[in-house]
């Protein structure tokens, strides 16, 4: 048995806990940079948790010039504002872009350079400013991640850096930070905090070495990070309609909250993989939102997969209330798949590629820049070739799983 997990130093959760950040600061500097975006900057809540920042004796910059994507110069802005401050700790309040745009700002601050420096894993030569994040959204996981994922003017689809240096000293996860998220904004990030869940439950088992978590930054499934998986696809697989429908249900956002903190525990080790490698260019393709695209992916991933990882799967659709203990497996497996299917068309996730206005003529393209995405191919449980890359998105454009086709013997397991 092989176990491996990541995570903040502090993870706090529950309705009313933003009113701690002030203290939480405090412990780690004298002067914070509270980056945010323009609009959670003139939120009530906003305000209130800046307040108990300055409360605390702590030198409070407020910088919310974070776009969406993370382009460079939204960064370059931050590093600046916070340079001028002297600042000591940063804080990222908002979705996932507030809370990547946190961890890329406190690196720079500490180490120099530019953002392409530290493209890839394990780039970073040691600890950054501290980082308190608050997450205001329920999707990404970002405040227990290791990765931070930004635009790169000179590349078509996002980059990714990935270090242990980036997750956050501390994470504080408020449900009641969620109530005033719109439906389309829940649900696409509750679906991408599911995808994480199962991709994390689904990938490759690696055997393991001891220098494995020296060497990689994702390893793989393993035993610690299936704990974490399995109760988030718990927990959003019996919230997210709920939290869709009914904006203002607090215990159905704090089950998708959670969900998405433990799914964010179980990835950061575990590692994502062919729906989030397809949804880069879909993304840049379509400008669609990142949860949207790689929830669209889901389906026909686990059809791709399902010889490879059909007890997964299935256990998945159990988890979910689609499957029971006495079903055989390729029936569980099918009623999983079926009713995750529904369940992303019931939020009002689109079902294919061609209903975001992808064409025909750019799939090739698509498949290109997919496998290109070498860390998260690695990590898929079927090998992944052209002709497979071809297959998947092709299929995911028409909307016909049954289109997908498998090795007549399935390889063994990646190890």
């Amino acid at each position: 048995m092989f176990g491996a997990l990541r995570s903040p130093r502090n993870i706090v959760f529950g309705n009313g806990h933003r009113f701690a950040l002030g203290r939480y600061v405090a412990k780690l500097g004298a002067r914070a940079l509270v980056v945010t975006d323009a609009r959670m900057a003139g939120d009530a809540n906003f305000a209130a948790m800046v307040a108990t920042i300055r409360s605390a004796g702590v030198a409070v910059r407020v910088y919310d010039g974070v776009a969406a994507e993370l382009p460079a110069e939204c960064i370059e802005a931050g590093v600046e504002a916070g340079r001028d401050a002297a600042t000591d700790v940063i804080v990222g309040i908002g979705g996932g872009s507030c809370i990547d745009a946190a961890k890329v700002i406190a690196l720079l601050l500490t180490h120099g350079g530019a953002m392409d420096d530290y493209y890839g894993e394990l780039r970073i030569p040691g600890p950054i400013l501290p980082v308190v994040a608050v997450p205001t959204t329920a999707g990404t996981g970002s405040e227990v991640t290791p990765v931070a994922v930004v635009a790169d003017p000179g590349r078509a689809v996002k980059v990714g850096i990935a270090s242990p240096y980036l997750i956050p000293e501390t994470a504080i996860c408020d449900p009641e930070l969620t109530l005033s998220c719109p439906p389309g904004l829940t649900a696409a990030s509750g679906a991408d905090a599911l995808v994480h869940a199962i991709e994390a439950f689904t990938n490759v088992r690696r055997t393991d070495t001891a220098a494995m978590t020296l060497e990689h930054v994702f390893v793989g499934k393993n035993a610690l990070t299936d704990q974490h998986a399995l109760g988030a696809i718990t927990s959003i697989g019996r919230s997210l309609v709920a939290a869709v429908r009914t904006g203002d249900d607090l215990a159905a956002r704090s089950d998708v909250m959670m969900g998405s903190m433990l799914a964010g525990l179980a990835f950061g080790s575990a590692g994502t993989s062919v729906c989030h490698a397809v949804q880069y260019p879909v993304g840049a393709l379509s400008h669609t939102a990142h949860g949207l695209g790689v929830a669209l992916m889901l389906p026909y991933a686990l059809q791709f997969n399902r010889r490879y990882v059909a007890e997964e799967i299935a256990t998945v659709g159990q988890l979910m209330g689609f499957a029971n203990p006495n079903d055989q497996t390729d029936a569980a497996v099918d009623r999983a798949i079926d009713g995750i299917a529904a369940v992303i068309a019931e939020i009002g996730i689109p079902t294919s590629l061609e209903e975001i206005g992808i064409e025909s003529k750019n799939l090739p393209w698509i498949a290109e820049q997919a496998l290109g995405a070498h860390r998260l191919i690695k990590n898929n449980p079927r090998p992944v070739d052209r002709a497979g890359m071809d297959q998947l998105v092709a299929a995911a454009f028409s909307g016909e799983r049954c289109s997908i086709s498998f090795p007549v013997q399935p390889a063994a397991k990646a190890s």
